[in-house]
């Protein structure tokens, strides 16, 4: 039980970090822009890291504790996995390097379980490579299909569909403000497209599981996979009736009603980033505790205060058998990522906000707009993407509709660079910190 703990006590130390690393993620265009001060920022961001807990599932945690197969691991297997993440984190944010939380906390717990595979695992099943759960079949219900390899196609298709939305938002944004007719019909015809998709969307009262009010209009609004779409839907309109008044306004007010919808932006993708990072730290105590359950099968994990009866997602015999997870998990991993964000970050806020392409406040409100749509999107699906990837691929997006050149290239690719290492480099960094562990326990 002890290492148990130690395990979980460095995943919230992790969470923690992952906060202050990737605050800049949602502040940086917001500072960069003085819409609010650093402190102000880091404050707003923290209220929407924590309020994720009222919107959010499990899906992200479900595919982060089941990068290994849990019955053939051991629990230095994820402490060394946890430890590499904490340092490659603290060493990109030492210099300023916006690289990925997710990616070194996927590639970590992935390099020790295949240290581990060659080392201790004798079943043909499990052994070696195999102990990784790299690609699986999607399920019924499910569009996309799940494991590492997914993750990894994602360190590309994460920035590049941030990207793509924030360019066309620009676009759609700069074709609004010219004074004709036809822009503001080609908003009207995607509101009542947006309209009809949301329509197809949201969950009826006769398809909640357990509603949390008898009135059935409480019960729509609040179940957390309806406030997600809620909240494209907010975003989405906000710019639709933006662009249909915006060729009306002068150059000075636009600038003035943008860095008020910078607020919602900004608000929306840390909403995002608190759901998508931190599930990776619950998907860690899923797997710890399901490790723990399988060397200890009689033990009662809700003895006491410290309730781990942790239970992952699956299914026997062609039934799905719902998760469990504890209130306090997740209560206690939003808080200190919203803490963690409190602390700031603001050597890669500089990257952020001011080395990659120069940030007006159009270019915030587009760039953190694509990126919550894009991290809403990825979480639907439940794959545990980047939001430093997903921001920095937004921001160049916007970046190049104003011109290619617009866009700082060589940073960007030292970026790049980062992004491409960060797993591997984990990967390795842990399979070492677990040999070394397993000399001692």
């Amino acid at each position: 039980m002890t290492l148990l703990i130690v395990i979980i006590i460095l995943a919230l130390v992790f969470d923690y970090i992952n906060g202050f690393h990737d605050a800049a993620n949602s502040i940086a265009t917001i500072v960069a822009t003085r819409v609010l001060s650093p402190f102000q920022a880091v404050l707003w961001a923290a209220l929407f890291n924590f309020m994720a807990y009222w919107v959010f599932g499990f899906g992200v945690a479900d595919t982060v504790a089941k990068t290994a197969h849990t019955s053939s691991i051991d629990l230095v297997v994820i402490l060394a996995g946890v430890i590499a993440a904490i340092i490659w984190n603290l060493i990109t944010w030492w210099k300023g390097i916006p690289s990925s939380s997710s990616h070194t906390l996927i590639g970590g717990f992935a390099g020790a379980a295949i240290a581990h595979g060659f080392r201790d695992v004798v079943d043909p099943e499990h052994a070696g490579f195999k102990i990784v759960n790299w690609l699986k079949e999607a399920k019924e219900g499910e569009l996309l299909p799940s494991g590492v390899m997914i993750v990894i196609l994602f360190i590309v298709f994460a920035p590049l569909l941030g990207m793509i939305i924030s360019y066309f938002i620009s676009l759609w944004m700069m074709y609004s403000s010219k004074k004709n007719i036809w822009p503001k019909v080609f908003t009207i015809v995607l509101m009542i497209l947006a309209i009809w998709f949301f329509s197809t969307v949201l969950i009826t009262y006769e398809d909640i599981k357990k509603p949390r009010f008898d009135s059935h209009f409480w019960s729509v609004l609040t179940e957390p996979a309806n406030i997600k779409w809620f909240l494209v839907a907010i975003i989405f309109f906000s710019l639709a009736i933006f662009n249909l008044v915006f060729s009306s306004f002068s150059s000075a007010n636009a600038e003035k009603v943008l860095k008020k919808m910078q607020l919602l932006s900004s608000a929306a993708f840390s909403l995002g980033h608190g759901g998508n990072d931190s599930q990776k730290v619950m998907g860690i105590i899923a797997a710890a505790v399901a490790v723990y359950i399988k060397t200890n099968p009689d033990i009662n994990m809700s003895a006491g205060w410290l309730d781990l009866n942790v239970v992952l997602p699956s299914e026997k015999y062609g039934i799905k058998i719902d998760g469990h997870m504890p209130g306090w998990i997740p209560l206690t991993c939003y808080s200190v990522i919203a803490l963690g964000t409190l602390s700031g970050g603001w050597k890669i806020v500089k990257t952020m906000g001011s080395k990659i392409t120069k940030v007006s406040a159009f270019e915030g409100v587009v760039a953190e707009s694509a990126g919550a749509l894009t991290l809403f999107s990825t979480e639907h699906f439940k794959i545990p993407v980047s939001t430093t990837h997903t921001i920095t691929g937004s921001i160049i997006g916007v970046g190049v509709t104003k011109r290619v050149s617009a866009v700082r290239w060589g940073v960007t690719v030292k970026l790049l660079w980062a992004w491409v290492l960060t797993i591997p480099v984990s990967a390795v960094l842990a399979a070492l910190i677990y040999y070394f562990l397993k000399l001692f326990i």
